[in-house]
């Protein structure tokens, strides 16, 4: 568990006598290393060592419990070249850290538990959606991606596939975004399977608790196991069938060296270990679209017929349609009249209305009025911002919190301001006056609702946020559609069509009168695309698109962060492969974190390089930034880098 590049392999220990019943293949150890004991594990045993000289010994067994099962280790393998890591770095994501008085618990064998067959009619509905259960039934490595219609109750739905593979004995094992859809989950995999046989791994967990349902997996006790991002190397017994729901959401990429994200370890995993894979969601992202084009995956969708008979009816703005209504509180809470419309119906018809809201806060960006340059603090030049605190205004910088009575602007001296965006909390307080009498709830930030009760109420959240409503909402409006657009940003089509269509599953079929009211130009490609519900038609777009430009997925890309002599240094060093482009180097991208080794130093000298190839020459090039690193490593390069695989963000 050395966090050295250089040191990133095997070595050989002499065992002790007294300690060769303990020391089996994947216990934590403690040996000593170049003078200090470290942690480590113990890979593989052997009669002779290839080395020359003489050997250690090994210091102590730190438990008994073989924690490093052989498909982890291939895995870990794995996962660390494919994203030019270290496999101690990946260790630290695939392992929790050891609770000794948990391990003595429950380490009996268990008789494996008689699980009923699922009804799988619900699948009928989707073009393949029986082919895959019964490839699942019969212990196929079947590859999937499947389009869910809008309304569907995917939850139960997951849960009847991991059924599926744990009748035949085998494991499953499904990794969602957030702790609301864990919740969702788990609860449908008890209902269809059983809890004694559920495992439920989330890093929200206390640490002895998240370790006990970990050992739980291992010992074999559950079958089927359902968490977050970090259960993506959950030891799974006999894994069957791994599924990913959303592969889209930031969630599902690790912020840790080596940013590893849960796709494409779940897409490793199943090929390593002969499983079954399924990439599931209400829209589609590219990469999951590259996996139905290459054959390597089969899609599972429904009919066009089926999709509308579930969809609600989706209407954008067309330039006869953005007047806003003459009700001075509907004009401030920006509703145009078709929104205006559809939202008093569906009060009208005591049912709830769910308003979407790009940005959290009150007002979380200001201008000048005048100039309309952005408001900054005189302190640290960050951005200000309006908060309401016991009903009266107040204004604030965002990075420091540092207060200001009356704001000015830097560049005119003007006094006058305006909202850049208009976050929840304020958009709740003015639907309020434009809906008198109906009750306002909020759902976003540490304030999440699960569920909201099937009566008269306007729910506003931040996209993500979205509680369920019991029988669907009456209508839904999707707000500032200008805000998910307008950023700079690789994915932000992808990324605003996957957070317009959660919103939308949540309404009632058009045939039950729900309508969503998109607040966007209607001729934007994305908006078409919403309104049409074809996540798959955009996704292949999308990609074709950045195909002609030569970005992820359709090349492989990598990012290397560090200051400029850093970086240099590791231009300088590499031999890429042939073909290779090395794109840079330009200033770290606004709202990119700032490089760990960076974090004290000074932000314009932090420097980003991209190298660009082929997808054929991805594990080449991998590879040689991995050697890359090694080598600085060893010699004490120009300071260190963060290396980054296919970012989620170039910018």
């Amino acid at each position: 568990m050395l966090p050295l590049p250089h040191l990133d392999r095997e070595f050989d220990y002499l065992i002790p006598a007294e300690l060769d019943e303990q020391a089996q293949p994947g216990v934590r150890v403690r040996v000593r290393f170049a003078g200090r004991l470290v942690d480590g594990y113990l890979v593989d045993r052997a009669e002779t060592s290839e080395r020359e000289g003489k050997l250690g010994w090994l210091d102590r067994v730190v438990s008994p419990v073989q924690v490093l099962t052989p498909e982890i280790s291939r895995l870990v393998d794995a996962v660390a070249e494919r994203y030019a890591g270290t496999r101690a770095d990946v260790l630290r994501l695939a392992i929790p850290p050891r609770h000794a008085r948990i391990e003595s618990e429950n380490r009996e064998p268990v008789d494996p538990p008689v699980i009923a067959a699922p009804d799988v009619s619900a699948w009928s509905t989707y073009t393949l959606g029986r082919a895959l259960c019964e490839a699942l039934g019969e212990g196929k490595a079947a590859r999937a991606v499947w389009q869910a219609v809008p309304g569907e109750e995917w939850p139960r739905r997951c849960a009847e596939l991991a059924a599926q593979v744990a009748v035949t004995g085998r494991g499953a094992l499904i990794v969602v975004p957030d702790q609301r859809d864990l919740d969702r989950v788990a609860n449908a995999c008890n209902e269809i399977i059983g809890g004694g046989t559920v495992s439920v791994l989330s890093a929200g967990l206390g640490p002895a608790q998240r370790y006990r349902r970990w050992l739980a997996a291992l010992r074999g006790h559950a079958r089927v196991v359902v968490g977050t991002r970090s259960a993506m190397f959950a030891p799974v017994h006999n894994l069957g069938l791994v599924v990913v729901w959303d592969d889209g959401d930031d969630l599902h990429a690790e912020p840790r060296s080596p940013y590893p994200h849960v796709r494409d370890v779940a897409i490793q995993r199943a090929h390593l270990s002969g499983a079954a894979f399924v990439s599931a969601g209400f829209a589609r992202t590219c990469e999951s679209q590259l996996l139905v084009e290459s054959g390597w995956a089969q899609e599972v969708v429904a009919p066009r017929a089926e999709v509308r008979a579930h969809a609600p009816r989706i209407v954008a703005l067309a330039d006869s349609e953005a007047a806003l209504v003459r009700d001075p509180a509907a004009r401030a809470a920006r509703l145009p009249a078709i929104a205006f419309a559809a939202a008093r119906d569906a009060l009208a018809r005591d049912e709830p209305v769910l308003v979407q809201v790009p940005r959290r806060g009150y007002v979380p960006a200001l201008a000048c009025q005048d100039c309309r340059a952005p408001l900054r603090c005189r302190v640290c030049a960050g951005p200000m911002e309006m908060v309401s605190e016991d009903g009266r205004q107040a204004f604030r910088c965002r990075w420091c919190a540092t207060r200001v009575g009356a704001p000015k602007c830097d560049a005119c001296g003007s006094g006058r301001i305006r909202a850049q965006v208009v976050g929840a909390r304020r958009t709740a307080e003015e639907l309020g006056r434009a809906f008198p009498g109906v009750p306002v709830l909020t759902s976003g930030g540490e304030a999440v609702l699960a569920s909201v009760q099937q009566r008269k109420s306007l729910v506003v959240c931040t996209p993500g946020a979205e509680p369920v409503a019991d029988a669907g909402y009456g209508a839904a409006l999707l707000l500032d559609g200008w805000a998910l657009l307008g950023r700079a940003d690789l994915r932000v089509s992808e990324d605003a069509l996957r957070k317009w269509m959660l919103a939308c599953t949540l309404v009632k079929p058009a045939s039950a009168g729900g309508m969503v009211v998109v607040v966007a130009d209607s001729g934007i490609p994305v908006v078409q695309a919403l309104i049409r519900w074809d996540p798959a038609g955009f996704a292949d777009v999308e990609l074709r698109q950045r195909e002609e430009v030569g970005f992820p997925p359709a090349v492989k890309m990598i990012a290397i962060d560090g200051d400029s002599t850093a970086v240099a240094d590791f231009v300088a060093h590499g031999d890429m492969p042939q073909g290779t482009d090395v794109l840079g180097p330009v200033p770290l991208p606004a709202g990119a974190r700032m490089p760990v080794q960076g974090a004290g130093a000074d932000p314009e000298d932090v420097e980003r390089v991209l190298l660009r190839t082929g997808r054929r020459s991805g594990a080449a090039l991998a590879g040689e930034v991995r050697k890359v690193q090694a080598v600085r490593s060893a010699q004490k390069g120009a300071g260190p880098v963060r290396v980054q695989v296919d970012p989620l963000h170039i910018g």
